[in-house]
């Protein structure tokens, strides 16, 4: 390794990730290659606490159900609840079971209880409810954005009128539809009608902002628009689910970062008088670049949450992406990114990714992944991201 890539890696502390972003951060997207390993939640863990001490930050988002987030919020913010229920309902894709995140939301609640109430921290998720197996039913999202409109409004359809459109949950959750389309009920006559329903009852929600925030709170209001947001998102991704044509998994896939990306907007103006936001997940859902995975023989492309939102924001998005070494046996060749950043003498390091393509003298080969929870980074892109985050052991 030549000094000139050594001189583009620094021990990893929340400073040194830092010192690589713009000063305009509002949204700093910290991505993880794989799901699931204690040591990138940990690492997150870190960086947030740093973020908040030195930094202003007020707010995580994290890949989970932004629905189920609520739970963990209202605990985390005002202690309602206990830990344990914060866990087992706060979080979706089982993501609560991570020692790492139950140490995230005790941390926050820790912090918030010696904070007054504008300086407390808050803990959101800004996927949608789409677990592995499918998209939730949009009845919770639904019926929430009804009833709190129907308690202030007069609206033209009743709650009768929603629960007969909708049906029984099992329709919406049946797990078969996820190879097959033909099973879905996301293009249905009731589907359909749903789908406008939610599209009058949102504007409302615009509409009537002055009186409904003064008559509740800014708080339920913004609650109600994620309801709004969520049942819209669900229905498109519905209807993206019955699509029988060969273009379904690569629309399903943008129509998920999409949401994430709306969600982390909302998420972004609710903070915006407070401080930036950490929003982590996994790096296909926070880089510039577009995100390609390799799918039932095919090549899916689509453009991330990140990549989204980044182009409105644009040096108020910064982007920094993790990657590790070695896994066990899994031990990068060394002619690829993380086996040339395994020769660093650091056990965790951030690498500026300008500095360190100008110091190479050589094109670097894509690591070939040893299982497909596993997404390595792209060599030829890393300069699209604001730094990487090195692991040397996993």
């Amino acid at each position: 390794m030549t000094a000139l890539i050594r001189d583009a890696a620094r021990p990893f502390t929340g400073s040194a990730l830092t010192a690589l972003l713009s000063p305009a951060t509002r949204l700093l997207g910290l991505g993880e290659p794989t799901h699931g390993v204690e040591a990138f939640l940990e690492l997150r863990n870190e960086l947030f606490r740093h973020l908040v001490e030195r930094e202003g930050y007020r707010s995580i988002a994290i890949e989970s159900d932004c629905l189920s987030a609520l739970t963990a919020d209202a605990y985390v913010t005002d202690g309602i609840g206990t830990l344990d229920d914060a866990m087992d309902r706060g979080f979706s894709h089982g993501f609560g079971d991570a020692p790492a995140n139950r140490e995230l939301v005790r941390w926050m609640r820790a912090h918030n209880e010696r904070c007054p109430r504008h300086e407390r921290l808050h803990f959101s998720g800004f996927d949608g409810p789409l677990e592995i197996t499918g998209p939730a039913s949009p009845r919770p999202a639904l019926t929430a954005l009804h009833d709190y409109l129907a308690a202030h409004l007069d609206l033209a359809w009743s709650r009768e009128t929603l629960e007969d459109l909708l049906g029984p949950d099992e329709r919406w959750t049946n797990p078969a539809t996820m190879m097959d389309p033909t099973r879905s009920i996301g293009r249905t006559p009731e589907a359909e009608k749903l789908r406008l329903l939610a599209d009058d009852l949102r504007p409302l929600l615009t509409m009537h902002a002055p009186r409904l925030t003064a008559v509740t709170s800014p708080d339920d209001w913004w609650r109600a628009d994620l309801h709004a947001r969520t049942a819209v998102g669900l229905l498109r991704y519905h209807a993206g689910m019955a699509d029988p044509t060969p273009a379904r998994i690569g629309t399903l896939m943008g129509l998920r970062d999409a949401i994430m990306a709306d969600n982390l907007d909302a998420i972004l103006r609710r903070e915006a008088r407070r401080g930036p936001v950490l929003a982590f997940a996994g790096n296909l859902h926070l880089q510039r670049d577009e995100s390609h995975l390799h799918f039932a023989g095919e090549q899916r492309r689509w453009w991330s949450a990140g990549a989204i939102i980044g182009t409105h924001l644009g040096d108020q998005y910064a982007f920094a992406a993790t990657t590790f070494g070695s896994r066990g046996a899994d031990v990068p060749p060394p002619d690829t990114l993380e086996g040339l950043l395994s020769t660093l003498p650091h056990a965790r390091a951030v690498i500026d990714p300008g500095h360190f393509a100008a110091a190479l003298d050589r094109k670097l080969t894509p690591r070939v992944p040893a299982d497909h929870t596993y997404f390595p980074l792209d060599p030829a892109t890393t300069e699209q991201a604001d730094a990487i985050v090195f692991v040397r052991e996993i």
